[in-house]
């Protein structure tokens, strides 16, 4: 990242030449974090009425508005081939239509605040994805370090359960985990689509992630009714609000802070599930679970790789 001024506003010096971000930057990072984080939250009040393929569907089906009407307002909308449709309906399988869809059904079965620690495993099942797939980036050691820990995380968090002390079904947590692979495998796939604009991928993608669930939704569950005022809310929030509009700000970002820096917020977001589970949902968090979430964390600072390259910086030279 430039440390110029004037080719980065975002980034200040300091007065022993280092660089700080500007603090709105940082609190925009916090906001989406503790939004996406929050989401495990809005699909538990969502699925008090809907089925678990209509939440998945309501939410994908409304970010795919979202986006469009966004596009459309700055008339960037454009046909992108039949090619690019296909990679962008695979894209939208992979990031969207398929673990969109298996939050809220595990979510019958394991608690927010665990689902949202799962969520955290998606850097890491990234990396390993990465090692495996033709081209991909290769694990080095502190990252292959990260995933044993986060998986040993993931261990310790279903332990509990495994006893029948734990309000989570540990084959419900083993099933959510195709969610954070789901991510790991969208990742490296969308190298087949490095070109283009994130804002048109987004809506594309979720739109073409919509056709699929809508018609499965309607199929498999009925025509959804929906009375109350809670639910409607929670929809429009997680889908114009955590998906359509969180996506696009964060697109807005990642140009001024930097890919680095964005993925902090995978170190924040499940903070805001557990809080909300356990504050406001009135789930139970065994301190062997806290131990589990702590030791994933410990993996992702692995992955991340910051605190260890400023600490070596900070050695003294032999």
């Amino acid at each position: 990242m430039a440390l110029d001024r004037a080719a980065n506003p975002v980034m200040t010096l300091s007065k022993d030449g280092g660089c700080h971000m500007a603090l709105r930057y940082w609190l925009i990072i916090v906001a989406l974090a503790f939004g996406w984080g929050s989401s495990f939250f809005f699909n538990e009040i969502l699925l008090r009425e809907l089925g678990p393929l209509w939440v998945a569907a309501g939410r994908v089906s409304m970010g795919a508005l979202g986006c469009w009407v966004w596009l459309a307002t700055r008339r960037r909308i454009g046909w992108v081939g039949w090619p690019m449709v296909g990679h962008l309906f695979v894209f939208g399988l992979l990031q969207y239509a398929v673990p969109l869809t298996v939050y809220p059904l595990g979510q019958q079965v394991i608690t927010s605040s665990a689902a949202g620690i799962i969520n955290a495993m998606t850097p890491i099942m990234v990396v390993v994805v990465s090692h495996l797939w033709p081209g991909g980036e290769r694990a080095t050691v502190l990252k292959s370090i990260g995933v044993v820990l986060g998986f040993s995380g993931i261990v310790l968090l279903a332990l509990p359960s495994l006893g029948g002390v734990a309000e989570s079904s540990p084959w419900g947590l083993l099933f959510t985990m195709i969610a954070p692979l789901c991510y790991g495998l969208a990742m490296n796939y969308l190298r087949q689509m490095d070109a283009m604009d994130r804002a048109a991928l987004t809506a594309w993608s979720l739109a073409l992630g919509a056709m699929v669930l809508v018609p499965v939704a309607l199929v498999t569950e009925g025509v959804p009714h929906i009375q109350r005022a809670e639910t409607w809310a929670a929809l429009l929030v997680i889908g114009f609000v955590l998906t359509a509009a969180a996506f696009l700000v964060l697109f807005w970002l990642i140009p001024r802070i930097g890919g680095t820096t964005a993925s902090t917020i995978t170190f924040i977001a499940p903070v805001s599930s557990l809080l909300l589970g356990v504050l406001v949902l009135k789930e139970t968090v065994l301190p062997i679970q806290f131990l589990g979430f702590a030791v994933i964390l410990g993996g992702l600072l692995f992955i991340d790789g910051r605190l260890f390259r400023v600490w070596r910086k900070d050695q003294p030279n032999g």
